[in-house]
Order: C-alpha cells, then sequence, then structure tokens
C-alpha cells in the first residue's frame, strides 16, 4: 500500500518524539534534550537522547538512533508501514483503506476471524484451568514449581475431559464447523462428528510478535498419546516460522536469546529471569526460525536437552543459524535433561554460570566429532585431523577461517602451520579453491578503501546535518553528488534543498524511505560516531581531511565512469580537480 509523503509526515508530526517514548522509556530532561535507560541494549547509566527540537532520538552507547517510526519499528520489531499505522491510530488519523481483491479479501478475514476463535479458546482454557474440574492441570502446574504469576503471565489454561466442550461453547458464539476446522481447534470425521483437537491437556497458548494467539499446545493429563499436542498448520500459524515466547523474549533487550526444546524449558527460564528464552513449536529448529532470530540477536546459545537427541538437535542447529548469520553456542545442561530440571536442582546463578561457559558451536561440533574416531590410534587421529580441516574449509572468510585454525591448532595440540597446510590442501582437492595463490592483500585493501570512503560519506553527512556554519562554508565545494553511495546522494540532496528553503528537518527526511532496511540506514547517517577530539583545531582538522576524501573520492569515482568521448564530462573534472586544490588551502572553521 502507498501512502502519500504529505500524510507520512502529518503522522510524524501528530506523534510527538518524546511523548511516543514515554510510554517505552522513563525520560527525564537535562537541558534541551530528554535523557533515559537505553531499551534497546543493557545500561546503568543513561545514554539514550530524545530531542523534542528536532524529533530525534539517539544513544550514545549503542548508536541507535532515528525518528518516531524508527523508533516503534525497532521496539515492536514492526515493518514501516505497520508503524505507520500504530502511530496514526495513536494520532486518531484515518489511513486510506486498502484495496483488495476479492481473493485477497476473503483470505485477510479469515485471518481475523481465526485469531478471533484463538482468543476466544485461549479464554475458554484459561477459566478451566480454574474450575473444580480443572485442578488435576492447576495442580501438575504448581508441582512443575510455577507461580501464580508466571501462570498468568503465559495465559495457561485446561482443555478439560469432555472431548466436545470447547466445540460447544464456540458453536453459541456464532462460529461454525468449517471455520472451527480451518482455525484447527476441532476435528470433524463421519464416525465421530465434529470434537475438540484438544481436552484432558493443559494448554500453553502459542503467540506471535505481537501477543495475538496464533495455535496452541497442550500437555496430556495422564498417559494419553501423544504426550505433546500442536495446532496444525492453518492460515495464521506455521511452526517452521514462530517460536514460543518470542513475544515475550524479543523486549528482554538482551544481545542474544535461549533457544530451547519444550515450552516448560521457556517458562522456567522465564520465570527464574531468563526472559530472552524462546522454543521451536514441536519441530526441528528451520532456516524460518534462524530468518526470525536474525531480525533481534546475532547470538544464540543452545540449551538442547542434554541426551543424544538433544545433541543431535544442537549439532543440526549450528549451521543453519551460521547460515544466516548467527552465531552459536551450545550449553551442556549435565547432569540434568532440560533446563527445567537444572534450574529447579541448581538454581539460576549455576545456569549463569553455564551460560558464560557455554562451548563455540564449531568446538562443540569438533567434541562429538572426535567421539567417533579411535583418538588412540594414529590412524584415527589422521583421519579426525582431516575431517576437521574439511569442516574448516567452510570458513569462507579468510580472517575467520584462520582465526579458527589457530583456536582448534591450540585446542587439540596440532601444529598451526601443520593444520593451515592441511586445510589448504583440502581445500583444492575438494574443488573449494584452485592451487594458485591470489593476491589477496590487494583485495583486502581496496575493500578497505571502499569502506573507508563509505564512512567519510556518512560522518560527512552527520557534521553538515548538525552544523548550518560547516554546510555555508562548503556548499561551494562539495555538492550532493559527491556523495556516491545511491542512498547518501538521495539523502544529500534532500538535505541541500532544506538548506535552501531555510527548514532543515532530519525527522522529514526519514519519512521519503519506507523500505526498513533504506530508513535505518539513513538513520544511521545522521548519528554516525565521530572520533572523539579533545580541541577545536583538532576537529578542524578532522573536518577538513574528511571533506577533501570525500571529494577525492568523487573525482576517482568520475574518472572511472567517464567517456573518454565526453568533452563536457572531462572539462567538469578538471574543475573538480581545481576545487579540490582549493580545497587543501581553505580553512574550516567550527567555531
Amino acid at each position: 500500500m502507498y501512502y502519500s509523503e504529505d500524510l507520512i509526515e502529518e503522522v510524524r508530526i501528530r506523534n510527538d518524539i518524546v511523548d511516543v517514548i514515554s510510554g517505552y522509556v522513563k525520560l527525564q530532561k537535562k537541558g534541551s534534550s530528554y535523557f533515559g535507560l537505553c531499551p534497546f541494549h543493557n545500561e546503568k547509566s543513561p545514554s539514550f537522547s530524545v530531542s523534542r527540537e528536532k524529533q530525534m532520538y539517539y544513544c550514545f552507547g549503542c548508536g541507535a538512533g532515528g525518528n518516531v517510526f524508527t523508533f516503534i519499528m525497532e521496539y515492536e520489531n514492526y515493518s514501516f508501514v505497520e508503524a505507520l499505522k500504530f502511530l496514526a491510530e495513536r494520532a486518531g488519523i484515518e489511513l486510506p483503506e486498502v484495496e483488495y481483491s476479492k481473493e485477497a479479501k476473503e483470505k485477510a478475514d479469515l485471518k481475523l476471524t481465526i485469531l478471533e476463535i484463538n482468543k476466544l479458546a485461549a479464554k475458554y482454557f484459561y477459566a478451566q484451568l480454574k474450575t473444580p474440574g480443572g485442578a488435576i492441570a492447576y495442580d501438575y502446574l504448581k508441582n512443575r514449581g510455577l507461580s501464580e504469576e508466571t501462570i498468568v503471565a503465559f495465559g495457561l489454561g485446561y482443555a478439560n475431559k469432555y472431548s466436545d466442550d470447547l466445540y460447544r461453547y464456540l458453536k453459541t458464539k456464532g462460529y461454525g464447523d468449517e471455520l472451527l476446522t480451518k482455525a484447527g481447534i476441532v476435528n470433524v470425521d463421519e464416525s465421530k462428528g465434529a470434537y475438540d483437537k484438544f481436552w484432558n491437556r493443559v494448554m500453553f497458548p502459542i503467540m506471535d510478535v505481537n501477543n495475538r494467539v496464533i495455535g496452541f499446545g497442550g500437555r496430556v493429563m495422564g498417559d494419553g498419546k501423544p504426550k505433546y499436542l500442536n495446532s496444525p498448520e492453518t492460515v495464521v500459524f506455521d511452526k517452521s516460522r514462530n517460536l514460543y515466547g518470542l513475544n515475550r523474549a524479543r523486549v528482554s533487550r538482551k544481545p542474544y536469546f535461549l533457544i530451547c526444546e519444550g515450552y516448560m524449558d521457556v517458562i522456567s527460564l522465564h520465570q527464574a529471569g531468563f526472559t530472552n528464552a524462546v522454543a521451536s513449536l514441536g519441530t526441528a529448529l528451520t532456516a524460518g526460525h534462524a530468518s526470525l532470530l536474525k531480525r533481534y540477536v546475532n547470538e544464540v546459545y543452545l540449551t538442547y536437552d542434554s541426551d543424544e537427541a538433544g545433541t543431535k538437535a544442537a549439532l543440526r542447529a549450528i549451521p543453519i543459524l551460521k547460515d544466516a548469520g548467527i552465531t552459536a553456542k551450545v550449553i551442556r545442561m549435565d547432569p540434568y535433561k532440560d533446563p527445567d530440571e537444572f534450574i529447579k536442582n541448581l538454581g539460576a546463578e549455576a545456569f549463569e554460570d553455564r551460560i558464560a561457559k557455554a562451548r563455540n558451536g564449531f568446538m562443540f561440533d569438533l567434541e562429538m566429532l572426535e567421539k567417533k574416531f579411535d583418538m588412540n590410534s594414529p590412524e584415527g587421529k589422521t583421519e579426525f585431523h582431516r575431517e576437521v580441516a574439511r569442516k574448516l574449509c567452510d570458513f569462507e572468510e579468510e580472517i575467520e577461517r584462520e582465526n579458527y585454525i589457530e583456536a582448534v591448532a591450540k585446542a587439540y595440540h596440532i601444529g598451526y602451520d601443520n593444520l593451515r597446510k592441511l586445510v589448504a590442501k583440502t581445500a583444492v582437492q575438494s574443488g573449494l579453491a584452485t592451487p594458485a595463490i591470489k593476491p589477496k592483500q590487494a583485495i583486502g585493501k581496496d575493500k578497505m578503501r571502499k569502506d573507508g570512503n563509505k564512512q567519510s560519506q556518512k560522518i560527512l553527512l552527520t557534521w553538515l546535518l548538525e552544523d548550518e556554519k560547516i554546510f555555508k562554508q562548503i556548499q561551494k565545494y562539495i555538492s550532493p553528488k559527491d556523495f556516491t553511495e545511491k542512498l547518501y546522494t538521495i539523502v544529500a540532496e534532500i538535505l541541500y534543498e532544506q538548506y535552501e528553503n531555510g527548514e532543515v528537518n532530519p525527522a522529514k527526511i526519514m519519512n521519503h524511505f519506507t523500505d526498513e532496511e533504506e530508513h535505518r540506514e539513513v538513520a544511521s547517517l545522521f548519528h554516525t560516531k565521530i572520533k572523539e577530539l579533545t580541541t577545536t583545531k583538532e576537529q578542524e582538522k578532522a573536518l577538513k581531511e574528511t571533506i577533501i576524501r570525500v571529494k577525492n573520492n568523487s573525482i576517482e569515482y568520475a574518472t572511472k565512469m567517464l567517456d573518454p568521448t565526453d568533452i563536457v564530462g572531462l572539462q567538469k573534472l578538471m574543475n573538480a580537480k581545481r576545487e579540490l586544490q582549493d580545497l587543501h588551502k581553505l580553512h574550516i572553521s567550527i567555531d
């Protein structure tokens, strides 16, 4: 759905950033800004600043920053459109209706209806838990060590022993058999008729990141089979793309998640203070799960069961997480089976200690691999080393591979040079590399230079935004086209136009970018960390060097792109080079 920039700007203006963020963070006014504890990383001293004048926020600790849309996107994990709708509703602004096709409208209506059914079912299960008939389930939960507060927080309930009780209740609410079947709440067959999917089970509502009930898990009371039963796939529930407890873990603001196997593990960890625990929903970890996790964290700790099945699950998960760009570590639960048992017997402090001692995922993989070889025989040891070399070849980045070669050599008492040669030989033999040695150093230098030019452009944009006097001094020499990164060029064009119109407004500039990745990138442009310089002279020197670097890069870029027959373009380049010489003589004042 397309929304005009005017409408987006109206929503932003009607949602004062201080008022919005105050609903999430306790802010205290200091000077012209407001400060509080950053909600995006753990800190004890307030470094999170909110400016009413600029309608922007910035954390001096972790670098998070942006306008009111960015904050809602980051905190609630919304897309730009979701954040826009949220803030429009808050401000009482009616957005244009989305024009659906007949099929799309039917699908959207079905989703809403199933969510309503799930919500009613969750309330019904919770109410059943507190009835005399629910005593068996309530006692089970209390005997598992759960507090009343935890039971309420996770909305735990009970599906009683009558196999059509929920069905009859939902029928009174006007829902037909077809809808209840599509919701995964009811089964229908010719011999039995309609009956509840869940009965005589402790119920675990499964919620999405927006706290909507999308499905259920049920643990049987007694010896029935299966022990655990999950909702089937529906239009709102895809178990390979959802995680139990994510709705609570995502607001923990911890830099990593703990991944468990079961509902009770997650609940026990949350009750013990580990509010960043999640679990897959009765299925092995998938690429969909990893992609979902990557939206929140770059590191996870696997707390799978300590038995053989749990070990295999961890080994399967590690490469999936690696492919998604997530670092995995493994926490061993020995001598207990799972986190729930561990916490009950040894407590939270001991679990913290296990987190601190967690094994790197790759090294854990090697520990398990080692058990398959006879390490007391030369043949077994050699074959193990060959297998290790094959695994080391999977690291594409040279620096990462070198670091792991060093770590493995140290852990297994292998000569570093010997292991490095074995890895190189294995890579050639398996077709992962060619025998010819490529000039890696030159490639590395070229990348470093490119990254340095990009950083210089970001720094200059931050400086230009912060100080109009700087803009006036350099606008003759630096134009938006000198910012060779496409996104930066657009930002510079808007910023220069705002200066010309006498209304510099970074929060408004960000409205131009509704793609989530672009929006976040633009937010970072206005808060690029500039190396701390103590004196005015040092700051002026650094600014001048940055300007020259940006201009020089612009000239080099234009030279590469120039058609040799373009006389006009050549003349412009000669003028630009003269301007560059003038820049070397220019004095930039930041007083």
